[in-house]
């Protein structure tokens, strides 16, 4: 049967976190709060457990994870490189709500699902993730809620979608913002696709998949004409925390 913990109170977070982080040992599931929206978590190292937490959300492999990290250090030892324009990014936004898409090492041992060889990272502004990130490393982690559904804002909310697919929920209390992170795709400051009427193929631009967390005025003030324009859009429900 699943526990849940309160991290406001400091004894039921210290015993929260122990277990929390022996349940990702064992290839289990944990659900954490974050500073957009609660996450389901698994270790990214551990096939099994990435594909629990895709069983758990109802996803196909074609809806790969993205990765939350701890710091900038492990951004660095899980993309291929990390080009100027995503370094600004994340100096101005991280920790934050921005998931950055690049290519991934491709020495790393891991399967996330389809990927394409690309991987979506974020570092969260959450104390309680962070601890949790530090002690575990990377961690594959998606809103927790079924596709399809609303992404959870209270742990309440989680455990009425995921039961006891999930061995640990730690409880944050009410999300913030309840707004899912914006989502961009840098990978063609790396791997150079092909152009469009509006972007040579020589000219690399960064591509937001979805807004959220950090809106397109903010990308803007930081990439100027590197980003690529675009219709602003609403953040999707389900998704990246």
């Amino acid at each position: 049967m699943s526990s849940v913990f309160d991290c406001r109170d400091e004894a039921q977070l210290l015993a929260g976190m122990r277990l929390a982080r022996q349940a990702i040992a064992r290839g289990g599931l944990i659900v954490i709060p974050t500073d957009t929206v609660y996450g389901v978590a698994a270790d990214a190292f551990t096939p099994s457990a990435v594909q629990k937490l895709l069983d758990a959300k109802g996803r196909g492999r074609e809806q790969p994870p993205p990765v939350l990290v701890a710091g900038q250090a492990a951004l660095a030892a899980l993309v291929e490189e990390i080009p100027e324009p995503v370094q600004r990014l994340v100096d101005e936004f991280w920790p934050g709500g921005l998931t950055v898409v690049l290519p991934a090492q491709p020495s790393l041992s891991w399967d996330l699902g389809d990927t394409l060889g690309t991987v979506a990272v974020r570092m969260p502004d959450n104390r309680v993730a962070l601890e949790i990130l530090e002690e575990t490393g990377p961690l594959a982690v998606s809103s927790a809620n079924l596709t399809g559904k609303d992404a959870a804002i209270a742990v309440e909310d989680a455990k009425r979608m995921l039961g006891d697919s999930v061995a640990v929920y730690l409880d944050g209390g009410m999300s913030a913002t309840g707004i899912a992170s914006t989502i961009i795709d840098a990978t063609s400051f790396v791997r150079p696709r092909a152009g469009s009427d509006d972007v040579p193929a020589d000219e690399p631009r960064i591509r937001v998949l979805r807004e959220g967390a950090v809106t397109i005025k903010q990308l803007e003030s930081v990439l100027g004409e590197l980003l690529e324009p675009q219709v602003s859009q609403d953040a999707a429900a389900d998704g990246t925390a």
